[in-house]
């Protein structure tokens, strides 16, 4: 049985779901990360593009795609992968684990490296 994971915006305007299991599950610590989410990381899972679908209007800043109402940033698409912002999951807490750590040079000195998960200075 195919896991159909859904979630959406804080006004319930756009909506998406995936199917399946994300190809990874990651935490970034970028500059980009951190102002788009307005913390000091982001976690996120990444799925084909295939596996998702979306409902309701949403607009776009360097390929970030947001509620043009609530302004709650959902998700990322590109040609191939639709990455999630995990906090958008209806499900909390979700059965994910990040299995790496992008920007960590950038990590708050107070957060500790995530047990288990590969650390990258940079990108993958």
């Amino acid at each position: 049985m195919t896991t159909l994971r859904s979630g959406g915006c804080a006004c319930g305007k756009v909506r998406y779901s995936v199917s399946g299991d994300p190809l990874r599950v990651g935490i970034c610590h970028c500059t980009d990360c951190r102002r788009t989410s307005g913390s000091a990381f982001t976690f996120y899972g990444i799925w084909p593009l295939a596996a998702f679908r979306c409902e309701g209007e949403t607009s776009r800043y360097k390929d970030r795609s947001f509620c043009p109402a609530c302004g709650s940033h959902v998700f990322a698409l590109n040609d191939t992968e639709a990455e999630i912002m995990a906090g958008t999951l209806d499900e909390a807490p979700s059965d994910l684990a990040p299995q790496y750590e992008l920007w960590t040079p950038r990590r708050e000195p107070w957060l500790q490296a995530l047990h288990g998960a590969d650390q990258f200075q940079g990108n993958r």
